[in-house]
């Protein structure tokens, strides 16, 4: 019986796969994609599933399964001063790295606390929340060539790392991430804290620190909260996480009473959450089968039994009332397989 993309994606949405391979080492990992470039084949590389709207027709090609584990440090003194190189597999869970990080003493990553998915995909979207992402911490990213058919290491500065996105994003169909290398700075303490929810909740001020399993437990709290963390029986949590990145605008865009983040070149990120509710959408919008989120209005969830093409439908109505209301177009984050809005 082939296999369901439904039971490998967090939504719980789409159809079967042509072709499946599971790949626990990089050598099969490589060779199955090789082949499925060599015979013409679509290919869906998958990870955890966490950034994925798959279509239900399913997938007429092969999805190779990333499976690959395995973490190695440079150093086994967890005081260098040098910092830390953690090189991980692309197959690894995302939390479990993030644990290992808080309970070895590495900081820079604790505050990604919670996010599901693979390593792997991480430097794709350039993960981030409470105020990391990724590409502050990674030192260097070993893919696999489609085009140049080898493997190549991009440093951090070659990654083309931006707010949601890089140059594996921008060209998603050449590169395969085979492992990620992290440079992390050993320490009781984590990073200066950067986001305002999380230093309230920490009692702290914005910019100073607090003990790595402190911040921890404060953001996995935060994401519970919002229905961010997996719970198999809570259907709030059955979604993609945030369906829409926060919108970059001119300044002179910014709706009156919307949060603004000034950027460099003089424009201003705002909250997409901030304009969804104000343009009239509300926690818990939608109907038995597909709904935003009870607790986040940024997470568009299968209440249970629902389509890929309701789910769709339910970000459409909100897409176009946010640009209706407000002139500005929110754009999807997580990737669309087979499927658009």
């Amino acid at each position: 019986m082939p296999e369901r993309l439904a039971d490998h994606t967090t939504l719980r949405l789409g159809g079967p796969a042509a072709r499946w391979v599971r790949a626990t080492t990089e050598e099969e990992l490589i060779e199955a994609v090789g082949a499925a470039d060599a015979a013409g084949e679509p290919l869906l590389v998958l990870g955890g599933g966490s950034n994925l709207v798959v279509a239900d027709d399913g997938f007429p090609g092969t999805v190779v399964e990333v499976a690959t584990v395995g973490v190695r440090t440079d150093v086994d003194d967890p005081d260098a001063c040098g910092g830390v190189l953690v090189t991980v597999a692309a197959g690894e869970g995302w939390d479990d790295l993030v644990a290992l990080a808080v309970d070895r003493g590495w900081s820079g990553v604790e505050a990604l606390s919670g996010i599901p998915g693979s390593v792997g995909a991480t430097p794709i979207q350039n993960v981030g929340a409470y105020g990391q992402e990724v590409a502050q911490t990674i030192a260097s990213v070993r893919v696999w060539d489609r085009t140049l058919r080898g493997v190549r290491t991009f440093a951090n500065a070659d990654c083309g790392f931006g707010y949601r996105t890089s140059r594996f994003k921008a060209d998603p169909a050449r590169h395969v991430v085979l492992s990620v290398t992290f440079q992390l700075r050993p320490g009781s303490l984590g990073t200066p804290v950067a986001y305002a929810e999380l230093a309230r909740t920490l009692g702290v001020d914005v910019g100073q620190r607090a003990p790595l399993a402190e911040v921890r437990r404060a953001v996995l709290g935060l994401r519970a909260g919002k229905g961010m963390v997996l719970d198999a029986a809570d259907h709030d949590t059955w979604s993609a996480g945030s369906f829409f990145t926060n919108p970059v605008v001119p300044a002179d865009a910014l709706p009156a009473g919307a949060p603004a983040w000034p950027q460099p070149d003089g424009a201003v990120k705002t909250s997409a959450a901030w304009l969804i509710e104000h343009a009239g959408f509300h926690k818990g919008h939608g109907n038995d089968r597909v709904a935003l989120s009870a607790k986040h209005t940024l997470a568009l969830t299968n209440r249970g039994g629902a389509t890929a093409a309701e789910l769709l439908a339910l970000a459409r109505e909100v897409r176009d009332g946010v640009e209706a209301r407000f002139g500005i177009r929110l754009v999807n984050e997580p990737v669309l397989v087979g499927c658009s809005l």
